[in-house]
């Protein structure tokens, strides 16, 4: 029993880090992690009921939102790397100031693809799922796709 109030202790103390250090963006990260343990999980359960679970599967599941943090990370890197040219390139300043952009839209994106693979999850479970909610999802995810497209939809320009 001990054990589980050490490690209630230390995700608690994760947590208030995280919100502490960067905010809300660390609410949306929390957020985020929440959802990769949900999806997980359903999705684990979906194929335990359907009786197609697989090691090998959830092991590829666990690899694809590794890439995904790899990703969260890089786009971390790439706002970092943007605000410290913005702030330090002579002669070029911006009626505001940058702090972040790029990381919060990646992480708002995979926020909202671990919401839909949920929503898929629930529905594999059994549960009925209202069509407005699952065309929400896609709407929202189309909404935060458009900024880094290009004109036609494709490749930015």
């Amino acid at each position: 029993m001990e054990h589980i109030n050490t490690l209630k202790a230390a995700l608690s103390a994760f947590c208030a880090a995280l919100t502490a250090l960067w905010g809300w963006f660390g609410s949306l990260v929390l957020a985020w992690i929440a959802c990769m343990a949900i999806d997980y999980i359903t999705g684990s359960c979906a194929a335990l009921r359907s009786g197609a679970w697989s090691s090998k599967v959830a092991r590829d599941g666990i690899w694809h939102k590794l890439g995904a943090v790899v990703a969260v990370i890089v786009a971390g890197i790439l706002d970092l790397l943007v605000g410290s040219l913005l702030a330090h390139f002579p002669g070029l300043s911006l009626p505001f100031s940058y702090e972040v952009f790029l990381c919060p839209l990646v992480v708002v994106w995979y926020i909202l693809t671990e919401c839909g693979s949920i929503i898929e999850n629930a529905g594999a479970l059994g549960a009925r799922i209202p069509g407005w909610l699952t065309r929400a999802i896609s709407a929202l995810q189309s909404s935060v796709d458009e900024p880094g497209e290009g004109k036609d939809g494709g490749e930015p320009d």
